[in-house]
């Protein structure tokens, strides 16, 4: 019995874009959690009774494992129950990174069909693969899609007054 044989090696500026992208789906899954938070929270009102109150925060202990899929449906469905109308919008944009997200962390990676260019080697759970080769500029868009969305995001997390703590950041650094 064989062995495969080694992944070919990324090339640097494949290897960094990739590494900026998942950056960004990470800083947009904390988003959606600190969004998801203050949407469900504001929705409470003031005069909340104890019961409502840990009952909340047991879900919000359960949010901070989720995964982005799982967070863009909690999110989808904060806005609706907040009657934001920028939702649908927000839905398409987050249901393609999703996707690219599945892609850029599941994939192995080929070379492509022209130089400078990778092919990533993934199937989805319905079963079909990516059919097109991609290179540093195209994955850099979707840093730059997801970044943009994540934007928005916390634009709406801000509008509701509510915007708690972003791990790891002391007040220096975010308002500096």
């Amino acid at each position: 019995m064989s062995l495969p044989r080694a992944p070919d090696r990324l090339s640097d500026d494949m290897a960094q874009a990739i590494g900026h992208a998942v950056s960004a789906f990470g800083f947009l899954e904390e988003a959606l959690k600190r969004a998801i938070f203050s949407l469900t929270r504001q929705r409470l009102g003031e005069d909340v009774s104890e019961k409502a109150m840990q009952k909340w925060l047991r879900r919000m202990e359960d949010i901070a494992d989720d995964s982005l899929g799982t967070l863009i449906d909690s999110f989808i469905a904060a806005l609706r129950q907040a009657g934001i109308d920028e939702r649908h919008v927000l839905s398409d944009a987050l249901t393609k990174i999703r996707i690219q997200r599945n892609l850029l962390c599941h994939a192995s990676w080929r070379p492509g069909e022209q130089p400078g260019y990778w092919h990533p080697t993934f199937i989805n759970t319905r079963g079909e693969s990516y059919p097109d080769d991609m290179n540093p500029a195209d994955v850099m868009a979707v840093h730059a899609a997801t970044l943009g969305t994540a934007r928005r995001v916390v634009s709406i997390m801000r509008a509701t007054g509510i915007e708690g703590e972003w791990v790891g950041w002391d007040e220096e650094e975010v308002n500096g």
